[in-house]
């Protein structure tokens, strides 16, 4: 069965990956036309382009998604979202998580990538963690955003968890930015993004359900930066637990007979 099922997943991921693209080309006059409205407004425009290429994409591809909603949350006031990365497949899923404005932190090497890099760099506040400098520009734009009422999304890993764990170690970036700014965090989890896109192979996706959790914001109110390593741990006890509540996906060693 593995066999047969091989040349159909790499079949699968070609037909996504063009369509992926096509539809890229198809809203990318209309992000050029957003960013002449400046970095709030336009930005916010960008990332509403970019919610009609996730629902037409997952839509033609044939993966839906499933809310889970532990505790809603109020729209109309920032959060800083906390969120696993475990897939490629992760970025694109972010339109169809927040339905807010919202401000993803992402690398600033994908921003040199043709027509999807100047849609990035629309939509997100770049970050290169090798210069001090850069780190501490991104902070000061995340800041701005959070002020202006725009919430901010954070993967908190800052790269792939490729470990047989549930979570990979947290950078502290994240919780810094909440004690200093006193803005709740906001756990949502993707339980399903490595079984429809490990990110092992572009080649290995597969069609089905794809969930995503969202769990009950963590008030920061009274923490100060001493609490810091608190607040990083208490975090990351909530979203493990809930991965392995709710059966999420990660890579885990075979079972021993």
């Amino acid at each position: 069965m593995k066999v047969l099922l091989t040349p159909l997943k790499f079949i699968y991921s070609v037909y996504a990956l063009i369509t992926f693209v096509a539809i890229m080309l198809l809203i990318f006059p209309f992000v050029i036309i957003s960013s002449f409205f400046g970095p709030i407004k336009g930005g916010n425009m960008v990332m509403r382009c970019c919610r009609v290429w996730a629902d037409i994409w997952f839509l033609v591809i044939f993966i839906w998604h499933k809310k889970i909603v532990e505790v809603g949350h109020n729209k109309k006031r920032p959060y800083i979202f906390v969120t696993n990365h475990i897939s490629y497949l992760d970025s694109a899923m972010i339109p169809k998580a927040y339905r807010q404005p919202i401000r993803p932190l992402g690398k600033v090497k994908m921003s040199k990538v043709p027509v999807f890099g100047f849609i990035y760099r629309n939509a997100i506040v770049t970050v290169d963690r090798s210069s001090a400098a850069n780190r501490a520009k991104s902070v000061l734009l995340l800041k701005s955003v959070i002020n202006k009422g725009i919430s901010v999304l954070v993967f908190p890993e800052g790269t792939f968890n490729m470990g047989t764990t549930p979570l990979k170690e947290f950078y502290d970036g994240a919780f810094r930015l909440a004690i200093e700014t006193q803005t709740p965090i906001k756990p949502v989890l993707y339980l399903d993004a490595y079984r429809r896109m490990p990110y092992e192979s572009l080649f290995k996706m597969t069609p089905g359900r794809s969930r995503i959790l969202y769990l009950e914001e963590i008030s920061v109110v009274g923490y100060s930066i001493d609490d810091l390593d608190k607040l990083k741990e208490e975090v990351y006890a909530i979203m493990e637990k809930k991965l392995i509540e709710y059966n999420g996906a990660w890579r885990k060693l075979p079972e021993r007979k």
